[in-house]
């Protein structure tokens, strides 16, 4: 199986909140994308969003430039579905990221909450860091939210990576700076607990 039947997979047999990394809103990342993002016409990019919420709350924070780009067009049905009317108002992207044509520094804030730590391959790592500084403007900041290092190994049935802050400096390059970075315990629908670093980078102006 592929990862985009994989995921697909996923999201046909599994209720939005019977997933281990289901949040009812994403507050860390909803407040760094405002600190870095105040105006409301900013473009937002949230890779894997999925069917995140974080759209909605995006949406009802009065953004009005908002992609969600995610491997299962499953999982967008979820989020447009729930949005009704408004998910008019987005930019729905099913294609897999690390082959998906961005248009160049297209976006202002570029966020991934669970994508980046499921790249085990140093080549596809190296893609997906291609991507980034391809879409995202100069001068541009990025959300990234990785498993830290007590994160699990596996998150459904995948391998995963996990990272420290210098980690996923690293992996970034030189092409970005480290703004900010926290470490946060997610709280699973099945009572465990998921340990995530949240990191802020600018990409070089």
């Amino acid at each position: 199986m592929n990862r985009q039947q994989h995921w697909e997979t996923v999201y046909t047999t599994k209720a939005t909140d019977a997933v281990s990394w289901y949040r009812p809103h994403l507050d860390r990342s909803l407040a760094l994308i405002e600190r870095v993002a105040p105006d409301r016409g900013a473009a937002v990019l949230d890779v894997g969003g999925g069917a995140s919420t974080l759209v909605d709350d995006l949406l009802a924070r009065g953004y009005r430039d908002l992609s969600v780009l995610d491997i299962s067009a499953e999982a967008l049905s979820v989020a447009r579905k729930r949005l009704g009317e408004s998910a008019h108002a987005v930019t729905w992207l099913a294609v897999d990221l690390l082959d998906a044509p961005l248009q160049e520094a297209r976006y202002d804030v570029w966020h991934d909450r669970a994508v980046f730590h499921f790249l085990t391959e140093a080549a596809q790592r190296a893609n997906y860091v291609r991507q980034l500084a391809h879409a995202l403007k100069p001068g541009g900041h990025a959300v990234l939210a990785t498993f830290g290092p007590d994160g699990p190994m596996k998150c459904s049935g995948l391998d995963t990576m996990r990272y420290d802050a210098e980690g996923l400096v690293r992996a970034l390059g030189d092409g970005f700076t480290l703004i900010d970075s926290t470490l946060e315990l997610h709280a699973t629908p099945f009572g465990s607990s998921q340990q995530f670093l949240y990191a802020l980078f600018q990409r070089a102006g």
